[in-house]
Formats: structure tokens, C-alpha cells, sequence
């Protein structure tokens, strides 16, 4: 695969986004394009990334004074105190705003070093090395940062660009195979609201996309980040269309947090669940007609992605599930906004429901 270069333009920020495999080599030259003059860096490097691979990283940079904190992924570690132990590391060794943060790992590494890098000194500069597919294809673009609390996901956060992205697909030979599932929800998220036509080519290609085959995957990289670059640059900070982006999520964040953050339903599994969801929501409210539902249901059951809500919850967990739903950021009144579908490729951002009808729905999810 030739590597691939895309120029995120925001209102207040520009920056570019490397994409190919075996492209870590190249790291002081997408530097020096980036127009990037590193001094002092610290990585916050994921403990699940193989050694060999975080060497790599290392070997392009051996002119600079680099630290190396080893950070234990997880959603229960996504956390305040996380983020206190990173600010402790560069107040202790003096970091300046012309010195660099590093990141590498999946996607909670990059929202907490990112949200960390935000608020040290009011923004130090920010590199994200994605190294899982979810990270690559959704959370390293667009410059969300964040941290879970007791009271919800991503309640806590910031919006702050990166001033580089190096997304290499051999990370991803690593990866146990949940972990590209849960990267290929949101693969699937970006076609449904946005490109039928990408849409029809993950229909086609699922399989080969799961199982890292070349040219698929990184076509399906490239193509979802093209639709989240091009959402971003429209909307920034959410204020209106970023919100399809949400697609699933309402329900996803929900499932997740009354689960604990538990192993037993990790991010992109929730979100292809709540896209399943959300799916079924926008059907059973006249938005989405029963064809385009059999086809996205169908496209799960061929790839055996597809799970219903009573799976993981029963009935004594519906209050949970929408006590954390109410509790999204996406609401601005008592009612709970929903990204629905009207049809494949076009989604519905400007919808909100009263709890009486989403627990109605929810009800029947969960004792069918």
C-alpha cells in the first residue's frame, strides 16, 4: 500500500494524518512536513503495544530528550487519576509548551493523553499514534479528548487537535481479533451515516476487512477517515451535524457504564450493539424502512456481529441504562436526544424523546 496523507482543516487548527503500513520510519520526515521541531518528549505508551513495535518509535527519534510512561489501557483507567500522573511527569521534568506529548495506543490512551496535553500549561503540542482499528479509523481524528467518571463516559474532556497523526496498519497484525471487531464498528457507524456506497463495499468485504487482507482494510481505514475529516471540518465542537457521529452511541455509553466498564462488553462491541439499537429504534418509530433494517441486520448476522440488548441486560437493569442515558452530553433539555436513521447513508441528528418512549422500546428489547 502507497501511504496515504490527509490534511485535517479546522477553523483553528490544520494538521495531516499519515496512513500506511510500515510507516514509522519515516517519523522525522512526516515531523519536518508537519513543520514539528521536537526538543523534550514524553510518551504515554499502552502496555499492550508489543516492545518491539514502541522501539520503532524510539529509533526515529534519537536526538531528543524522551520519557516513556507505561499506561495500562482500560476504561476503569480512563480516569482523573491517569491524566494527574501524566501532568505530574511534565510539571516534575519542567515540560515547556514547545515540547510534545506522544501517544501511543488504542483509543483511550489518545483521549486521556490528548485531554492531558490540552490542560498542561493550557495546550502542549499533541502527536497521537493510533495503534488499534478503532483509534485509526474514528478517535484520533477530530480532536475529542476525555475521561470516564462514576456518573458517566466522556463527561469530562475537551475538544484538542493533534498536531500530527501516524496511523500504521501493522500495529494492527497484533491485535486479537475482538479488538478489530470493535474497531469495525465504527467503520460500519461512519457508512451508515454517510456513504451507502461504502456501505455496500463493507457488505461485500466484511470478511477480508476482519481479517486484514489487503487492499480491504486499508480502503475501509481511508474511507471512514475521510467521512470523520470531513464532518470535523464541518462542525468542530459539535454544535450540530458532528452529532451523527453519535450514531449508537447514546445507547452504546449507556450499556457500558451499567456494565462497570466491564471486559464483558468493551467500546466497539457496545457501539455495534447500539447502532443495532438505534437501528431498531429509527424503525420502530417510523423513521427507517423494514428493508433498510433487514439489510443492517443482516450485514451483522453474516459477520456473527450481531447480539440483541437481552443478552446483557434483563429487565432490573432498564433505570440504570437510562439514568446514564439522560446523563449524556448530547442533551440540552430533560428529553434525551437520539441519532437515528432515516435511510442507509442518511442520518437523523435533530431528534429528542421523552423517557416514557424510550423506556417503552427498551422494555420490550429486554424481555423479548
Amino acid at each position: 500500500m502507497s501511504l496515504i496523507k490527509i490534511q485535517v482543516n479546522t477553523t483553528n487548527h490544520k494538521y495531516p494524518m499519515y496512513i500506511g503500513n510500515n510507516i514509522l520510519n519515516k517519523f522525522n520526515k512526516f515531523l519536518k512536513n508537519a513543520s514539528i521541531n521536537l526538543n523534550h518528549c514524553l510518551i504515554i505508551a499502552d502496555k499492550n503495544v508489543p516492545k518491539k513495535l514502541i522501539k520503532e518509535v524510539l529509533k526515529s527519534l534519537p536526538r531528543y530528550s524522551t520519557i516513556i510512561h507505561y499506561f495500562n489501557a482500560s476504561e476503569k483507567n480512563k480516569n482523573q487519576n491517569s491524566v494527574q500522573k501524566i501532568l505530574s511527569i511534565l510539571l516534575k521534568k519542567n515540560f515547556n509548551r514547545n515540547d510534545c506529548l506522544i501517544s501511543i495506543g488504542g483509543g483511550i490512551t489518545g483521549d486521556v493523553s490528548g485531554f492531558a496535553a490540552s490542560i498542561y500549561k493550557r495546550g502542549l503540542k499533541f502527536i497521537n499514534i493510533p495503534t488499534t482499528l478503532l483509534s485509526q479509523v474514528d478517535s484520533s481524528i477530530g480532536g475529542k479528548t476525555g475521561i470516564n467518571t462514576p456518573h458517566g463516559k466522556n463527561l469530562i474532556g475537551s475538544f484538542y487537535q493533534p498536531s500530527l497523526v501516524i496511523s500504521d496498519i501493522n500495529f494492527l497484525k497484533s491485535l486479537p481479533k475482538r479488538e478489530i471487531v470493535c474497531g469495525y464498528g465504527e467503520v460500519l457507524k461512519h457508512a451508515l451515516i454517510k456513504d451507502k456506497k461504502f456501505f455496500l463495499f463493507l457488505n461485500k468485504n466484511g470478511t477480508n476487512i476482519l481479517r486484514l487482507k489487503s487492499p480491504f482494510i486499508e480502503k475501509a481505514i481511508y474511507q471512514s477517515c475521510l467521512i470523520k475529516k470531513r464532518v470535523v471540518e464541518e462542525d468542530e465542537k459539535e454544535m450540530g451535524v458532528r452529532k451523527i457521529l453519535n450514531l449508537g452511541h447514546t445507547f452504546a455509553h449507556a450499556f457500558e457504564a451499567t456494565l462497570g466498564y466491564s471486559r464483558r462488553l468493551n467500546h466497539g462491541e457496545a457501539v455495534i450493539l447500539g447502532v443495532k439499537t438505534a437501528a431498531k429504534f429509527s424503525l420502530i418509530n417510523k423513521n427507517l424502512n423494514i428493508k433498510d433494517f433487514q439489510i443492517i441486520e443482516n450485514h451483522l448476522n453474516k459477520l456473527n456481529l450481531s447480539s440483541d440488548i437481552n443478552k446483557f441486560f434483563s429487565i432490573k437493569d432498564l433505570n440504570k441504562i437510562l439514568s446514564f442515558m439522560k446523563k449524556d452530553k448530547k442533551n440540552n433539555t430533560k428529553k434525551i436526544n437520539l441519532i437515528l436513521l432515516k435511510k442507509i447513508g442518511t442520518p437523523i441528528h435533530k431528534l429528542e424523546f421523552n423517557e416514557k418512549t424510550i423506556t417503552s422500546f427498551l422494555q420490550k428489547e429486554l424481555i423479548q
